[in-house]
């Protein structure tokens, strides 16, 4: 009797050497992964995306799935709201208590908030592993000055990336979501973030 679930053994979806892939992908726990053939890692990290945008929004929808722990940093209690902005599983805080540790990544989604200079100011004195500001490089840094204002020493300024995520021509917020993911993810990994070939 054959298991109707098995696929057939000429199947080059299921066959890597038929798929052109080295015998030893088989064993590559990141393919087993993909294959549904063993769990996920547990979630280790944590995203931090501050201030309520549409960016925002997706950016914590997509980090749930890629093995992040989603938190939205949100001071303004007007714009913060149970649920939102990107659903249940996201974790919405007025700060950093407790969020920040050398597994975190933070990314400011809104450069024109007259609080981004004390939160960034906050994130960087957590062990954070990670600080980045959006917003398109032609234009100058806001974030810059405001640090600078609150006697934020240089080294610390510095460590503030702008721009962020990947070159991948994004203009929506969906995509401007996806690309600084993937970026993270590249670094994190320290992978340069272009096509494998």
């Amino acid at each position: 009797m054959t298991d109707q679930h098995a696929p057939p053994a000429t199947d080059p979806s299921h066959d890597h050497a038929a798929a052109g892939h080295p015998a030893a992908d088989h064993e590559d726990p990141a393919c087993d992964v993909a294959h549904g053939a063993a769990p996920a890692p547990a979630v280790t990290r944590t995203l931090v995306a501050v201030f309520t945008s549409p960016v925002a929004s997706y950016l914590l929808r997509y980090a749930g799935d890629a093995g992040f722990r989603p938190v939205l940093v949100e001071p303004d209690p007007q714009r913060a709201k149970p649920g939102e902005p990107a659903g249940d599983g996201v974790i919405v805080a007025d700060g950093f208590d407790g969020y920040l540790d050398d597994a975190t990544d933070v990314v400011v989604t809104d450069h024109h908030r007259p609080e981004l200079g004390p939160v960034l100011r906050d994130a960087l004195a957590g062990k954070t592993r990670w600080v980045g500001v959006m917003g398109n490089p032609r234009h100058p840094a806001p974030h810059i000055p405001a640090l600078a204002a609150l006697g934020v020493a240089e080294t610390d300024i510095g460590r503030v990336h702008r721009p962020i995520g990947l070159n991948i021509g994004s203009h929506t917020p969906a995509e401007i979501a996806l690309a600084t993911l993937a970026g993270l993810i590249a670094d994190r990994n320290g992978r340069s973030g272009g096509f494998e070939f």
